[in-house]
């Protein structure tokens, strides 16, 4: 039978947090990143829900979810007090947390800020911020140009962008590694160029990359050395461009102490060209693990 499904917007750490909860069993909590929302986990999520309570939220900035004004409101340290908190609201004190992209920052950070809550940390498509930016090399800067595209000072990306959001965002879907856009659904799809329309967000995601430089970089440094100590699984697009630039596994091997990892079919965007392969991932990780 379908699990149950409902969506709604919670007040938590000072921002309106949108998300949809379905299923039963132990809580996970899956984090879209850039430049998605909550939407991109729609052909995964059923799968999960048979077995797991599962809650996808917008980050802040993001789709639904409230936009705030400045840098630092953006960092991911904000963020991920805001899931902590939206994850607590819902009466879910420790969970499963997995995320992709700036999700997957966001779930990072929160597993070092907030370990006693995280069950288990999934990561992926990434390798961890501080060392893209400190270690950064020619392939990856022109492929990832946007990190410094969009860290400009307002408002000179948000016009540009504002010209042809559409344009724009569609060319960041297709430019990190094997995709088009069949390979997303066309639900999802409506719903990342909804919020593509939105002046707020298009400010809102401009400062999430500003803050990746002013801001997380400098939290990141501070916890060089720390490892998350929970059981942590790091999944990559096996054609993706962090594939192609890093041995993604071992820029994780500093960062988390009990590792697994592997690569799926497609690019930066598996989760929507690949959506039963990640589903089958992820249960294959967590399933055996101990409830929260």
């Amino acid at each position: 039978m379908p699990a149950s499904k409902q969506s709604g917007t919670l007040q938590v750490n000072g921002q309106q947090i949108a998300y949809t909860l379905r299923g039963g069993g132990p809580p996970l909590l899956l984090l879209h990143g850039f430049p998605q929302t909550k939407e991109m986990w729609e052909e995964t999520a059923p799968a999960l829900a048979r077995r797991f309570t599962v809650v996808t939220a917008d980050l802040r900035g993001y789709g639904a979810s409230s936009k705030p004004e400045g840098v630092e409101a953006m960092s991911f340290r904000s963020m991920a007090a805001d899931q902590l908190a939206l994850m607590q609201a819902l009466g879910f004190p420790r969970f499963h947390l997995a995320g992709h992209d700036r999700g997957g920052r966001t779930a990072h950070r929160l597993a070092l800020d907030a370990p006693e809550a995280v069950a288990s940390l999934t990561v992926m498509d990434i390798i961890p911020t501080h060392t893209l930016l400190d270690k950064l090399t020619q392939q990856v800067a022109r492929t990832y140009y946007h990190w410094f595209f969009l860290a400009q000072p307002a408002p000179l990306p948000e016009r540009m962008i504002g010209a042809a959001p559409q344009a724009y965002f569609e060319s960041c879907l297709l430019g990190w590694g094997r995709a088009s856009l069949s390979d997303f659904p066309p639900a999802a799809l409506t719903a990342y160029r909804r919020a593509w329309q939105d002046p707020a967000c298009i400010h809102a995601m401009c400062n999430d990359y500003r803050a990746a430089i002013d801001v997380d970089f400098h939290d990141d440094a501070r916890d060089l050395g720390r490892r998350v100590r929970c059981p942590a699984l790091v999944l990559y697009g096996a054609e993706g461009a962090m594939a192609r630039g890093y041995d993604v596994a071992a820029t994780w091997e500093p960062c988390l102490q009990d590792i697994t990892a592997r690569g799926l079919p497609g690019g930066h965007f598996f989760i929507d060209s690949a959506p039963d392969e990640t589903a089958a991932a992820l249960l294959e990780f967590l399933t055996p693990l101990p409830p929260p």
